[in-house]
């Protein structure tokens, strides 16, 4: 899907933050058909390349220290340069070959990056140091997913370098998934997909399913217990959930402490043996309830999905809400991963 969209572009595979829940390797192997990597952690790069991944991997923030600057050319790696200290730190202290970097552009969004009063300098700075091989230009859109788009960041980006262009050739990147998969002008050289990659939609007004994803990690558990509730009587902690009917509850194994959202409230959909139901009453560290009422053969040792295949991690952020992000990266180091061919 993604290199469909990217058309010309090469892809940077975002794999920060543990490949979004996902596991690093595991992802950097799923990915086999991306360009190169894009995380933010050093030591995830040095598993990386100790694991034998040659392709290139993108330093998302760059490093933060002069101690850093051994490990560039050790593990090969592309760091965003977005501040004058990490100019200065290149400036004194050389790697032991040189490297490429990517000169990162504030075109508005106003988190990292350089402004139009100083990146001509910065610019200047990379540009005469002996041991920067070659300097890309990246940017960062704010609201690719929403009404503003990215024509304005776009327009921006385009004056700023405007004295820089007497280097037509240097690669530039835009596109996270919202913008490749909505705007086609902002590829640039190589594009940085990331929630799109895991199944997972980057609009709030759009559903996965729709845009053709589907979901690389599903959440699943089982009844473990079942209770029968009159009306009148409440639910979980905090006593926060009156029952207004007879109702067949199915206590789930699942709960905060395994990366559910521990503010989802009562309504929040689920999956029980592949019927909708609800969770009911507040989400504790390490159990759930769900309304087994009306789902045939309901018991103990059902399997119940939480989010992924046939329920979208997506429709569960939105109840909870949050988003999806939030929800993958969450999962806790606790729960057993099953890989699926």
């Amino acid at each position: 899907m993604a290199r469909r969209h990217a058309g010309e572009a090469k892809i940077w595979a975002v794999i920060k933050a543990n490949a979004y829940g996902h596991g690093l390797r595991r992802a950097a192997k799923a990915f086999a058909a991306a360009d190169g990597l894009a995380i933010i952690e050093f030591d995830a790069a040095a598993r990386l390349r100790d694991a034998g991944e040659t392709r290139p991997i993108l330093l998302l923030e760059g490093f933060f220290g002069p101690q850093d600057i051994a490990l560039l050319a050790e593990y090969a790696l592309t760091p965003v340069i977005h501040n004058f200290t990490q100019i200065e730190i290149l400036a004194k202290i050389s790697p032991a070959a040189p490297i490429d970097v990517y000169l990162k552009v504030n075109s508005g969004m106003n988190r990292l990056g350089f402004t139009v009063d100083s990146l001509e300098a910065a610019w200047q700075a990379l540009r005469s140091n002996p041991c920067v091989r070659s300097v890309a230009l990246m940017t960062h859109f704010a609201d690719a997913d929403g009404p503003s788009g990215v024509q304005g960041q776009l327009d921006w980006f385009g004056e700023m370098i405007r004295p820089l262009e007497g280097n037509p050739a240097v690669p530039r990147s835009f596109a996270n998934s919202a913008a490749l998969l909505r705007y086609p002008e902002a590829r640039g050289d190589w594009v940085r997909p990331g929630i799109m990659l895991y199944g997972c939609s980057p609009f709030a007004e759009q559903r996965a399913a729709d845009l053709g994803l589907r979901p690389a990690m599903t959440l699943g558990s089982e009844i473990i217990a079942v209770q029968q509730v009159l009306p009148g009587e409440r639910v979980g902690y905090g006593f926060a959930y009156k029952v207004e009917r007879e109702m067949t509850l199915g206590i789930v194994a699942c709960g905060y402490a395994d990366g559910y959202p521990r503010h989802a409230p009562s309504g929040t959909p689920v999956l029980v043996n592949g019927f909708d139901s609800c969770i009911v009453g507040r989400v504790s560290m390490d159990m759930l309830c769900v309304d087994l009422t009306g789902i045939p053969g309901a018991g103990v040792g059902m399997p119940v999905t939480l989010w992924g295949e046939g329920l979208s991690a997506d429709l569960v952020a939105a109840a909870a809400g949050t988003v999806s992000y939030e929800l993958l990266c969450a999962l806790a180091p606790r729960v057993p991963v099953l890989e699926v061919a």
